[in-house]
């Protein structure tokens, strides 16, 4: 068994390939595809205090465009939010906004959960 360093306090998380911190990876891992490009919008309010959160998951692009969208999207809805683990997430229950607004860019995407 290979004993690898995948978390560091001092510099956060480390790339498998080339163990780099993820910031300074030169990989290919950085420009590859996050999500499968069957987009789901949901409602997430569990372990929030009962606030609600839209996340956008498994948008087919790579970490620097989920960036983009991500402020473009929170610019569209005129609240906070976030980019974490692949996935777009935006305060309040804005599912109809983000909905609208990938419609307008060509993103198909699709209601997911309950509500």
């Amino acid at each position: 068994m290979k004993n690898r360093l995948v978390y560091s306090t001092e510099q956060g998380r480390i790339c498998p390939d080339c163990n780099q911190p993820v910031g300074d990876c030169a990989c290919d891992q950085n420009n590859a595809l996050l999500g499968s490009g069957d987009v789901k919008i949901m409602l997430e309010t569990k372990g929030r205090k009962g606030k609600g959160v839209t996340i956008v998951k498994d948008l087919a692009m790579t970490a620097d465009e989920l960036k983009v969208l991500g402020k473009k999207i929170k610019s569209h809805c005129g609240v906070g939010g976030s980019v974490k683990d692949g996935n777009i997430e935006i305060q309040g229950d804005q599912r109809d906004k983000v909905k609208a607004f990938l419609a307008s860019l060509d993103i198909k995407s699709k209601l997911a959960g309950g509500k």
